[in-house]
């Protein structure tokens, strides 16, 4: 008898959890795609358009072409990826899966989590109090691990190969901050400017000399 008055307790329950785990999947062509808290979402995709994650909204990976992408503060989402647009994400995010981009920057700010690598191709990669669980990787782009930050692997700046072989020449810079650390090695397979404060630490450096400082912020060249 109290199994039956049970299961008929938990038969409402039961009912109920489809409905609270169905999460909307969001695709189109052209079109901007911007989701706010309180409803679910799987995965955001767009092809020209940017992807804009409200504060606190939970979703699935989002993806772009021709577009940014941003997530508000504490929000829970999947992979990001876009081939020509910048990528920031606010405070307190956690990604499941990585953070990928071809032409354009990605910020990642204090107390957020990634899941995977971060890689761009030409844009800069800036990290401020976050935890990267992979690895950073670009081609033509300057890196900055900033103060607390933890890269739980390395660190690789590609030759530019491919179609990129025409791109600039310059050397990108790569920072290691006040109390960073980057637990895999440094790799380089072109000319860097590298400069890591005192209080860092990082894996086996390969391709580059590195430039000591005790100040906030790297020295200026």
């Amino acid at each position: 008898m109290a199994r039956s008055r049970i299961l008929t307790l938990a038969l409402p329950l039961l009912l109920a959890m489809p409905a609270a785990w169905a999460a909307e999947d969001i695709s189109k062509v052209n079109g901007s795609i911007e989701v706010s808290a309180g409803k679910a979402y799987g995965e955001l995709e767009t092809v020209n358009g940017s992807v804009v994650i409200g504060e606190g909204v939970e979703t699935g990976d989002a993806s772009t072409v021709n577009g940014s992408i941003k997530v508000g503060a504490n929000a829970k989402v999947g992979g990001l990826e876009t081939v020509n647009g910048a990528i920031r994400v606010g405070r307190n995010v956690e990604t499941r899966g990585g953070i990928e981009t071809v032409n354009g920057g990605v910020f990642v700010d204090r107390g957020s989590t990634v899941g995977g690598n971060v890689e761009t191709v030409n844009g800069a990669i800036g990290l401020v109090e976050t935890r990267v669980r992979g690895d950073v990787e670009t081609v033509n782009g300057d890196v900055t691990v900033g103060i607390g930050s933890v890269v739980g692997g390395g660190i690789r700046i590609s030759r530019s190969s491919g179609w990129f072989q025409s791109a600039p020449k310059r050397k990108p810079r790569v920072v290691l901050g006040p109390r960073a650390v980057v637990e895999g090695p440094l790799r380089f397979e072109r000319e860097v400017r590298l400069y890591i404060h005192r209080t860092a630490r990082s894996g086996q450096i390969t391709g580059a000399e590195p430039v000591v400082f005790d100040t906030d912020t790297a020295p200026e060249e």
